[in-house]
């Protein structure tokens, strides 16, 4: 970081680097001057010093004293507490594991570029041996399925993302993979999604639902046979939408805490959530249907958040360190949380989405639109007038709507 301009200001959690190197503020960025070659100009001083290092011992490369603890000595008369009584049996640091150390300077087959780990055979092995949809990502056609897993099916869809990623890039894929899960999906369901991937769940899935996805569509809903209210139970884990840098994510029901962390440019609707939503979430647009827990759009710096509040608590719930929070009052706003209130309902067929819908004038304005500077002159927040900052003042403000 020093060497592409980091002046070490140790404000970096503030996102107000003067120099533009740890802030997402379009003004400071500006004075960031850092370039590529500065970081591979260090790396050759680096490299240039341990050679250097290595000639005064009398070696040639790192090869030559890579695990050859004989070369490694304790300092004697050291009188730093840890290690003052090393060597006497009273207590200290033992250094014995370093400098005793077996002579591995032959064994360096761990360097080799091999697969380092096996998970045996998982599903995703199974989906990419079909032949109809090895058939689509190679011909760039189209292909549905209904497979059923479980909860030890973990990371289902990413090597299939992968090997359209091999051949298409992250983008370049124009054909269509629709594959229906049925059963309880394991961690990181849909993560990498790519664009012409759709990625339908009936039943449920645990933490990093949409995990990285690049584009596409992940749809979950809760089997068909469910007598309970999807609105007021979770459907997906933690963590989902992790970094996200595109694609949309539906689910029928309420995600666990800190959804949509770090999203980028990933678009979802969901019918609650637990605590810090949004958080450090830099673009993207996510709608909550339902309730939240605490601490929404802490460290948020880009994207817009609509939360629907029908119980009038949602301005405590709120991190006002970066973001501010306003109703949507703007055409283009309306637009945009309508428009994916209906594709919501078009994909899932959510009985809150229609009670929204059909009550549309009733229900805007009970929404909570979460803007960071970043965004406070877009088309969908410019004109609406921030409220105040605090909870108190946000609260006194809600009494009056």
């Amino acid at each position: 970081l020093i060497a592409e301009g980091c002046i070490m200001a140790r404000i970096c959690h503030t996102n107000g680097c003067p120099v533009g190197v740890a802030t997402q503020q379009e003004k400071l960025r500006a004075r960031f001057t850092g370039l590529p070659e500065h970081v591979v100009n260090f790396f050759f001083f680096i490299a240039q010093e341990v050679r250097s290092l290595l000639a005064r011992l009398g070696y040639r490369s790192l090869k030559d004293v890579i695990g050859r603890g004989d070369l490694l000595k304790v300092r004697e008369g050291a009188t730093l507490t840890k290690v003052a009584s090393v060597g006497t049996g009273d207590k200290g640091l033992d250094l014995s594991a370093i400098v005793n150390l077996p002579d591995v300077s032959s064994k360096r087959h761990w360097l080799d570029r091999q697969s380092v780990h096996d998970n045996g055979r998982v599903l995703d092995d199974a989906l990419l041996e079909d032949g109809e949809i090895r058939a689509a990502i190679e011909d760039r056609g189209s292909v549905e399925k209904t497979i059923e897993l479980v909860n030890t099916d973990r990371s289902v869809g990413a090597r299939l993302a992968g090997a359209i990623a091999k051949r298409y890039g992250n983008s370049g894929f124009e054909g269509q993979i629709a594959l229906k899960f049925i059963g309880s999906a394991g961690q990181s369901f849909g993560a990498f999604n790519l664009p012409g991937m759709k990625l339908t769940l009936e039943g449920e899935a645990n933490d990093y639902v949409g995990k990285g996805m690049h584009g596409g569509e992940l749809v979950i809903l809760p089997p068909a046979s469910v007598s309970y209210d999807p609105a007021e139970n979770s459907l997906i884990g933690n963590t989902c939408l992790y970094g996200a840098t595109g694609g949309v994510l539906f689910a029928k029901g309420k995600a666990g805490e800190r959804f949509a962390v770090r999203n980028s440019l990933g678009k979802a609707v969901i019918e609650g959530a637990g605590d810090h939503c949004c958080e450090y979430m830099t673009g993207g647009v996510v709608v909550v249907l339902g309730p939240v827990g605490r601490n929404v759009g802490a460290g948020m710096t880009g994207g817009i958040g609509y939360f629907l509040d029908e119980e009038g608590g949602f301005p405590e719930r709120v991190n006002y360190e970066i973001v501010k929070i306003q109703r949507v009052s703007t055409a283009a706003g309306e637009g945009q949380l309508k428009g994916l209130i209906e594709s919501y309902r078009d994909r899932t067929g959510s009985k809150k989405a229609k009670q929204i819908l059909a009550s549309w004038e009733e229900y805007l304005p009970k929404f909570w639109q979460v803007v960071p500077p970043s965004e406070a002159d877009t088309p969908e927040a410019k004109e609406s007038e921030l409220v105040g900052e605090k909870a108190g003042d946000l609260l006194s403000a809600t009494a009056k709507v």
